[in-house]
């Protein structure tokens, strides 16, 4: 067969659909130092089965813990209303009825029963015999029936036991033919799996048994989980098992949002997936597992649709030279070009554009000059930055900031909360507030709402994400550098200020998005209409 037909036949035994299990509220909160609370896990499980639209979540383990209990019982209550219950699934054991009693208990109706899939598995850990094994296996199955609790069975180092016992794994599943199992799940429990080994186990799998469902689990410690997945699905697995940003054990598990968008374009499968709530369950999961996403993530991660050099906006400004399939719109977001010593003036045109500025082409080299020699100093520009740069650059005719801090007060004293009093300058009238909070800057940030909410009835911008860091290329006993991240007007604004004080940085932060509230226009640039 020639290389083209080969490649036809592998495209063939792709399922026409592809189901999707998120594991991230089972094998994801096994990363190290992650637990979710009962209600970050309801939270969490809403989201991937409403808006997401994932086939299946694991949502805990028997067992486990009481808030354990607690978290999945309120899962299933939402999915029974819901009328999802069937799309939930707890791992249970070979453990007589205890795991189906406490699944049932729970409210759900799934179990993913975990059993050993390599004769060491068996024989090392259980010191048991594979007829013995099986005989157990078969009992909670059973048992499972009477509870009416469906099972799909997990063979936990199925990638081992293929390697060194697949006359095991064979004589495993055979007693299971006709069982009552709706899916045989597959894990690269240790990771140990290349995308060829993948494709000849899965092979083997679904020559010997065509009219099981197998899923397919992997592990990323060889950073292959994602080619795995796809390797298991060219050789014929039906679901693929993914977490969240990645998340589990050790070196995590295959991210939901790489499998789903190569699954799509390269492989042309198809999923329920909705594609443009990606980035909002990423975020959702790293708020709540305290685990942060690389920035260069595909898909999720914050720079993956920035252009950093002057030659890509060029490109794209011209005939989308430098785009793909994955445009940032599919997925809810949208594409920046980064203000740096590379920028160049393609890309500091594109920022303005987006901003809607228009400067004359020797205004616009002003201010490339600018954005260049802030970049050789490592320091970070961003799009919010760029109309304070254009003031600071075309000193002639520049009107002074609309939003002015007079002067301000913050105190601590030990056992009373900090306070902070403000005389702030707004289109040059003068108000003046004081307000207790549970910090110094979160004082001042509540002085400032009376003032816009009290005085002037008018809408505070949402404070959405505050950062303290030392600046690029800076020292511990230097400046620190504080990003705030607001909601203003329905758009995400982010406004960011050097000083030795992190109060003062986090002040001038603030005064920063204050004039981008207040400055509409400038008298150095025309808006556009």
């Amino acid at each position: 067969m020639g290389k083209d037909k080969r490649i036809k036949a592998a495209y063939t035994r792709i399922p026409p659909n592809i189901e999707i299990m998120d594991s991230t509220l089972r094998d994801g909160e096994q990363t190290s130092g992650v637990s979710f609370l009962p209600h970050e896990k309801l939270m969490i499980a809403r989201m991937l089965l409403g808006d997401i639209n994932v086939d299946r979540i694991e949502v805990g383990s028997a067992h486990v813990s009481v808030g354990e209990a607690d978290a999945v019982r309120s899962i299933c209550r939402y999915a029974r209303q819901a009328d999802m219950l069937e799309r939930v699934e707890v791992l249970g054991f070979v453990d007589g009825n205890e795991s189906v009693d406490w699944i049932s208990g729970c409210g759900c109706e799934v179990m993913n029963l975990l059993a050993k899939g390599s004769l060491r598995h068996c024989k090392a850990q259980l010191h048991k015999t594979p007829d013995a094994h099986i005989a157990d296996i078969l009992a909670t199955l059973a048992y499972a029936r009477s509870r009416h609790v469906g099972v799909n069975l997990y063979l936990e180092d199925w990638s081992n036991g293929m390697k060194d016992s697949p006359e095991y794994v064979f004589e495993l599943l055979d007693a299971m033919v006709g069982m009552g199992i709706k899916r045989v799940m597959l894990p690269d429990t240790l990771g140990i799996l290349n995308p060829l080994q993948v494709v000849e186990y899965m092979r083997k799998m679904v020559k010997r048994y065509p009219d099981t469902h197998f899923d397919f689990h992997a592990h990323n410690d060889y950073d292959l989980a994602v080619s795995n997945s796809l390797a298991a699905v060219l050789a014929g697995a039906r679901g693929l098992h993914v977490t969240v940003n990645g998340l589990g054990e050790r070196c995590g598990n295959a991210p939901l949002a790489s499998v789903q968008v190569i699954l799509k374009d390269q492989f042309d499968a198809k999923t329920g997936i909705r594609e443009e709530r990606l980035n909002d369950v990423s975020l959702l999961v790293e708020g709540y597992s305290g685990i942060a996403v690389a920035p260069n993530q595909p898909i999720v991660g914050e720079n993956v649709f920035t252009q950093v050099a002057g030659v890509h906006a060029d490109g794209d400004s011209k005939a989308g030279l430098y785009c793909n399939a994955l445009v940032p719109e599919r997925f809810g977001r949208r594409r920046e070009y980064a203000l740096g010593k590379t920028s160049g003036k393609a890309n500091i045109d594109l920022n303005l554009q987006q901003l809607g500025l228009e400067l004359t082409a020797e205004q616009t080299r002003l201010v490339t000059q600018r954005i260049t020699e802030l970049g050789d100093r490592k320091e970070t520009v961003t799009q919010d930055d760029l109309p304070y740069i254009v003031s600071d650059v075309l000193k002639h005719n520049v009107p002074d900031d609309k939003v002015r801090l007079v002067g301000y007060m913050v105190s601590l004293a030990r056992g009373l909360k900090p306070t902070a009093g403000v005389k702030i300058e707004i289109n040059g009238n003068r108000y003046e507030a004081t307000a207790m909070g549970d910090g110094q800057y979160d004082a001042f940030v509540k002085a400032l709402r009376k003032i816009y909410e009290g005085l002037l009835s008018r809408e505070f911008p949402l404070l959405e994400n505050y950062s303290v860091t030392i600046p690029p290329g800076g020292r511990t006993d230097a400046l620190v550098q504080t990003v705030i991240t607001w909601r203003i007007n329905g758009r995400v604004v982010k406004t960011r200020a050097l000083d030795a004080d992190q109060t003062e940085a986090a002040i001038k932060a603030t005064l920063k998005m204050l004039n981008i509230l207040e400055q509409d226009s400038y008298t150095v640039v025309k808006i556009k209409n």
